[in-house]
């Protein structure tokens, strides 16, 4: 069965575990819709298939009113590829190309704008240009639905140069006027807003572990800068335009809500990028699960944990200073270290602050001080690059080189700064205590692959017990409790 037959299946099955992984293109009503769109399946000679809205929206397609195809979680493609086309996407969803524009965008990838805006129109079916209006479409639809915050804020909060554009956007992908939109796209009445505070619901695709994100978020949380129980966490953020106060909580149904308080609206769209690769909202659960529980070593672990999720982060700089501060101590010293760091800067210092005052704060051998102050002053000069089109093989290497960074700092970076769905931190103690306990090696298998980093979420998950896992670590590059 060749791709366009399992999509049409798909298709044909209604089956809503394909939502957001691709569009099904009706040319015959000249609509786009997502697989389990209730309507009568389209003939198959009517139908084309499609990576992105912005592709449907390029072949003259507009949304259907029905299925609503935006209001699904994104494609698990752009974190589980890393290809050019995939890190450009994470760049355009985090509104890169809004802020510096297309020549800024292929200057984060280390190309030309030329190749690429070639490069996306082969891979996805369109441009920059193009990805990124239909992004903010998609923004401007999700805050259509669950706010009552004026059109014209909409309009600046999605990213549009002025209320005429988000007007004529509207109407041909949607083919609605943005009070229409609101309507059709509701469900129920909107969530509230208190003091000048937003709130969206951010679906993720079910199964979805949310209690063990929520408990990792609260296990690491700084004193003073963040909290959490097994159902909120909230903290604040450096966004493009200022700070933010976010709070995430459990929803209802798959999902989270995240409430925020925002210096302005237009950094909306890097927020609700950022917190949904925190909570690994794209994965595809029922793929991944499925693909390790052929192993019978982890099925069980599986079967205890479905829907396992990466908790990653919304600031890579951050992540990667609480990683080298909480490296060789335990989880309970790491916080008591970070939460004197805090409160000495009053908040959590840029690399730059670290570098150059470090020393006032940071405790423990010179030769690991030194080590920290030395990243940061590559991290502050700009050759460490820490953002979402960062290629995982480089920060592997570029970390690697840095002194006092070793295997298992790069691995564990790579899962939590990046959210790579293939990194693997072997020489972790709980890790390897888990896997002794099961009886296999630490290593990890090549079966696992292309979901490594979801089997040791699983073995730190089956770590033998809490006792054990608070041991301190022994290593050099060995971290203590790291898993959920």
């Amino acid at each position: 069965m060749d791709l366009f037959d399992q999509r049409y299946a798909a298709l044909a099955a209604r089956d809503a575990r394909f939502d957001g992984q691709f569009i099904a293109g009706v040319h015959t009503t000249g609509i786009y819709c997502r697989p389990s769109c209730p309507a009568v399946t389209p003939k198959p000679g009517n139908v084309s298939f499609y990576r992105t809205a912005a592709a449907a929206h390029e072949a003259g397609l507009r949304a259907c009113k029905r299925c609503q195809p935006d209001a699904v979680p994104g494609s698990p493609d752009w974190n589980l590829r890393d290809d050019l086309a995939s890190r450009a996407m994470r760049l355009v969803h985090d509104g890169v190309v809004e802020r510096e524009g297309v020549p800024g965008l292929a200057a984060r990838l280390g190309y030309t704008s030329r190749h690429v805006s070639r490069v996306l129109r082969e891979e996805l079916g369109a441009g920059p240009l193009a990805l990124a209006r239909a992004h903010r479409a998609q923004t401007a639809r999700s805050l259509l639905a669950a706010t009552d915050l004026p059109v014209a804020d909409i309009a600046f909060a999605a990213g549009f140069g002025s209320l005429r554009q988000f007007n004529d956007t509207i109407a041909a992908v949607y083919r609605a006027t943005p009070t229409e939109l609101r309507t059709l796209a509701r469900r129920g009445a909107p969530l509230p807003a208190e003091g000048g505070s937003i709130t969206l619901r951010l679906p993720a695709r079910a199964p979805f572990d949310a209690p063990g994100l929520f408990r990792f978020f609260a296990d690491h949380a700084i004193r003073g800068f963040e909290e959490g129980d097994d159902t909120r966490f909230s903290r604040p953020l450096r966004l493009p335009g200022g700070p933010a106060e976010i709070e995430v909580a459990a929803a209802p149904t798959s999902g989270v809500l995240l409430s925020a308080r925002l210096t302005t609206l237009a950094d909306l769209p890097a927020l609700t990028a950022r917190v949904r690769r925190m909570f690994d909202l794209d994965a595809d659960s029922v793929a991944i699960d499925t693909h390790l529980a052929r192993d019978p070593d982890l099925a069980p672990l599986v079967a205890a944990v479905p829907g396992i999720r990466i908790a990653g982060s919304a600031d890579a700089e951050e992540a990667l200073f609480r990683t080298l501060v909480g490296q060789q101590i335990s989880v309970a010293a790491a916080r008591t270290v970070l939460g004197r760091i805090v409160e000495h800067f009053g908040g959590f210092p840029p690399a730059a602050q670290l570098a150059e005052r470090g020393d006032e704060v940071l405790r423990g051998p010179a030769a690991r001080i030194t080590a920290i102050r030395r990243v940061a002053e590559v991290v502050a000069a700009g050759d460490l690059p820490l953002d979402p089109a960062t290629p995982v093989a480089e920060l592997r290497a570029r970390l690697l080189a840095l002194p006092g960074v070793g295997p298992w700092t790069a691995e564990y970076l790579a899962m939590r700064a990046l959210g790579h769905p293939d990194a693997f931190p072997g020489t972790d103690l709980v890790l390897m205590q888990s896997a002794a306990a099961l009886g296999i090696s630490p290593s990890p298998r090549p079966a696992w692959a292309p979901w490594r980093s979801y089997a040791a979420l699983h073995l730190w998950r089956a770590r033998p017990s809490a006792k054990k896992a608070a041991t301190p670590a022994l290593g050099a590059d060995v971290a203590a409790v790291r898993g959920i």
